[in-house]
């Protein structure tokens, strides 16, 4: 399942949050890349070891932690991994799928989150491939996009300005993704049962059905 998560973050947070990264020291994004993906990646990230920069990310954890639609979807057990990327002109990173591991973590669902407004830099899509062809993606800053870890994936060079964003990885308490839609669209449907009817018998039974299912898939 790929799915947009708008406003995570509002635009004057994003923003401060660049202002913010302004003052970061950023290395080489090829040091957290695999060996294969390590021959297509040119960016930069946060370094590892810059406590501002780890606070940065604690914010942005927390604030996905608590964000009902972006839990909705993933089920996150935990983040394998959230890194704050910069692209400069010249910079992409090519055709790659994500580790399967990250740190001991196994990763089923891949986001970025968007820092920089689409109109400040040129190019820098992420694109994704899937058996329908191809699909480019350039979200307003604050807005989220989420797609299976095992996707075929690339961000298209930056050709002006920069690219700020945070890129994550989590894994779900529900490893199928195929059921993860499945439990995605029953949570969509049960909540908009209780705007329209409130907490009555079709929510009930919805919520019991859900609740079911969570049991009989979920690896706790």
């Amino acid at each position: 399942m790929r799915l947009i998560v708008r406003d995570v973050f509002t635009a004057e947070e994003c923003a401060e949050l660049r202002a913010r990264a302004r003052r970061l020291r950023f290395v080489d994004g090829r040091a957290t890349a695999g060996w294969h993906a390590r021959l297509v990646k040119a960016n930069e990230q946060a370094a590892a070891d810059d406590g501002a920069a780890a606070a940065l990310l604690a914010e942005v954890r927390a604030r996905l932690s608590a964000h009902p639609l972006f839990v909705a979807a993933t089920r996150p057990k935990t983040f394998a991994s959230l890194l704050l990327s910069r692209y400069r002109p010249g910079m992409g990173y090519g055709r790659h799928v994500d580790d399967a591991l990250m740190g001991g973590v196994r990763t089923d669902v891949s986001f970025t989150l968007f820092l920089s407004e689409p109109d400040s830099y040129e190019g820098g899509a992420l694109v994704v491939e899937d058996a329908e062809g191809e699909s480019e993606i350039r979200l307003p800053a604050g807005f989220l996009y989420l797609y299976p870890a095992s996707t075929l994936h690339r961000v298209e060079p930056v050709r002006a300005g920069e690219r700020l964003a945070v890129v994550g990885w989590v894994r779900s308490y529900v490893r199928d993704p195929a059921v993860r839609a499945l439990l995605f669209d029953l949570e969509r449907a049960r909540r908009l049962v209780f705007e329209r009817e409130g907490k009555g018998e079709t929510f009930d039974l919805l919520s019991r059905a859900l609740a079911d299912l969570l049991r009989r898939f979920a690896e706790d």
